[in-house]
This record gives C-alpha cells, structure tokens and sequence, in this order.
C-alpha cells in the first residue's frame, strides 16, 4: 500500500494507491476520519474529488473511503477484453471490496453516485454479508433504464448508445476534444447539468485522457451487455438487494423528470428506506452539497 499526502478539498486525509487482483489495476483514493467505513463512489467522467464538498464533514462521525472507479480519475486505466469484463460492475464493486479489505474493512456503507452507485449495486447483490447499508444517487437500475427506453430519455442520455458503439467508433469521434467534451457535458448537456466549480472542471479535463475516454467506453459497452445480462438474470430470478436502500434524486435531473423513480426503486430492493429528491440537477454532492450532506449523515447514522 502506497500512502501520499493530501488530495484537494481533502484535508486530514490520506492518499493511496491500493494494487487489485487485477495485476493491471491500481486504485486511487484518500481516507480519512473515524467511526464505522463509509465508501463513497463517484459517476462518469468524474473522480473521488466529486466528494470533496460532502466527505470531510461526513468524516467527523465515520471512516471515509473516496476512490476513483477503474478507468477514472488516477486508477489504472487497462484496455478493455473482448466481452468487456474488465469493466464490468460486477469488476469494478470488487475492485472496491479489495481496497477496503486491505484498509482493514471487512464490512462496510456504500453511497455511490451515477457509474459508482450502479458498482454499489452489483456490490450489495454480489456481496451481501459486506455492505451494510447502500445509498445511491440519481439513478435507476440498469435493467429498468434499459427496458424502459422513451425518446426524451434517449434524447438526454443518447451516451448510453453512443459511447457502447463498438471500439473504436467513439473513441475517434472523441479524439483531440477531451476539454470539449468535459465542459459540455457538464456545463449544459442536458437535464440538470452545470453548478460545477472551475476548480473541480479543470481536475476532471485533467483526467480526461484518451485512456479515460476508453476506458468510460468500456464501461458503457459493458453496461449495455454484461452488466444488463446480469441484472436480468438477478431481476428474473427474484434477487432483490436486501440491504437499507437510500436512494436521492435531483429534483431537476432526468432521473427525475423521466422516471417514477420510488416506484422503479421498489422492484430492485427489498429494505427501500427513503427516496428523496434535492433542489439540485445530476451532481447532489456538488450542486447541493448541505443537502446531499444531511441525507446521507442522516442514514448512515
């Protein structure tokens, strides 16, 4: 285990770079606190720095993990396989319970957001005797959004499809125009977007490399096959994540305006303790980070 001094916005924290089973694979996170292990996951194209406004609070009454997902931020960045495993949730939730396991936490509370709250629900359903209480944010299940396709949300969040065009279709398209992309996507691309600091904005052009970009291809593609095999499966068979369940909204967010999200959540967990929607877009942690702040202290307890 590699220990570095602090990350912005994370001050008392610690970094580190953890090896995975994956020997291609190294996660990058900052941990700092005390009390009961809480593990935050951020969404696409962010990094840990997405909890920058929420976690140092959080971390006065627990132990607050912040990582960056395979593919993202300063995490190891492989070339995806030919099913696109390596970048699959079910890879991403163990990625996570091996970073915990080797900072000392056998069991442990997920909140994730966008990508990192759908790794948290492979994880509860994979690893039910480690997350003890799960809060995701500003999603549906990947099943539900898959087979409840309409053409207001295919028009918001059309990146479902084009970033799981086979390689190396949108990769090119994507090429040279990284900072482009960042800015648009979060600045004004649909549904709920902007609120974002320029701070924040430069860290995530920062990371935006080709490689990210790949690797976030990777995960869409992994998302429209494997993953959506999975939680099928999972769904068929009556699995339900077992858990406490908070799940948070943006009141301005396509998840939303688009779906009955209580409604949705309902079918996938059988413990859902709270649904609720926040004055902010798609980002709560950084468009409405008291809020998101309460919420979360409050479930975790």
């Amino acid at each position: 285990m590699v220990l570095h001094s602090v990350n912005p916005g994370y001050e008392g924290f610690r970094r580190f770079d953890l090896r995975t089973s994956d020997p291609e694979v190294t996660i990058h996170g900052v941990v700092g606190g005390a009390g009961p292990p809480l593990l935050l996951l951020h969404g696409n194209p962010l990094t840990h720095i997405h909890w920058r406004l929420v976690a140092p609070r959080l971390a006065a009454g627990f132990t607050v993990v912040a990582t960056d997902l395979r593919g993202y931020g300063d995490s190891g960045k492989p070339r995806g396989r030919p099913d696109h495993g390596n970048y699959s949730f079910r890879r991403m939730a163990q990625d996570q319970v091996e970073v915990m396991q080797q900072l000392g936490f056998e069991r442990f509370m997920v909140a994730g957001h966008d990508r990192g709250a759908r790794a948290g629900y492979r994880m509860a359903l994979d690893h039910p005797e480690r997350v003890l209480k799960l809060s995701c944010i500003d999603i549906l299940p990947t099943h539900h959004v898959w087979t409840h396709v309409s053409r207001e949300w295919a028009l918001n969040a059309y990146h479902w499809a084009f970033m799981a065009q086979p390689y190396d279709f949108p990769e090119r398209l994507l090429a040279g125009k990284e900072e482009y992309c960042i800015r648009l996507k979060l600045g004004s691309q649909g549904l709920g977007k902007g609120g974002i600091s320029e701070e924040a904005l430069d860290e995530y052009v920062r990371c935006c490399t080709p490689e990210n970009i790949h690797a976030v291809c990777e995960d869409y593609r992994a998302g429209a096959t494997l993953d959506h095999e999975m939680d099928t499966a999972d769904f068929e068979a009556g699995r339900r994540i077992a858990c406490p369940v908070l799940v948070i909204v943006g009141a301005r967010s396509h998840t939303s305006k688009l779906y009955r999200y209580e409604e949705a959540w309902s079918r996938y967990a059988s413990n859902l303790v709270r649904c609720v929607a926040l004055p902010c877009g798609h980002y709560p942690a950084e468009q409405a980070p008291d809020e998101t702040y309460a919420e979360l202290r409050g479930f975790f307890g």
